[in-house]
């Protein structure tokens, strides 16, 4: 294995529905929590900041972190090709500071190919990854403390 990455997502809900980053594969749209791996010299909430700026658009308020997740790539069904990730998730409830009409971000992903508020109640059926939090965000979405998930999917 390589290095353990550090990396952190954002919990945005607004009326009902939770704020993802969408991708589109073989099999069809999936969908992530906005953030990602955070710098030499920044704070978890200062790369949450900037990933949302490049992935939505947006300036986010960080709030209290809700999750932590590890992600070790040979243990789950893509291990194919991630057999060499190992990432620590800091899952954080998050919200908008300046709602926009339009929003795109100023660097997104490489395969990102938009974004998506997903309806809270639909999260079950969708392909959210990680799919650990899918009936968590439905069942506890404001769970108070940080809870740790371990190396989950």
């Amino acid at each position: 294995m390589n290095q353990v990455r550090n990396s952190a997502k954002a919990i945005i809900f607004q009326n009902g529905r939770l704020l993802t980053i969408k991708y589109i594969d073989a099999d069809g749209e999936w969908f992530t929590l906005p953030g990602g791996g955070q710098e030499v010299g920044e704070t978890l909430p200062q790369a949450l900041q900037r990933e949302c700026l490049e992935e939505l658009g947006l300036e986010v308020d960080v709030g209290p972190l809700r999750y932590i997740r590890e992600y070790i790539g040979v243990n789950h069904e893509f291990a194919e090709h991630d057999y060499e990730a190992h990432q620590v998730e800091h899952i954080f409830i998050c919200s908008i500071v300046d709602q926009q009409p339009d929003i795109s971000g100023t660097n997104p992903d490489p395969d990102q190919v938009g974004i998506a508020w997903l309806p809270v109640e639909e999260l079950p059926s969708c392909r959210l990854y990680p799919k650990y939090l899918r009936a968590l965000l439905v069942n506890e979405p404001h769970l108070s403390g940080p809870v740790y998930l371990g190396d989950v999917n």
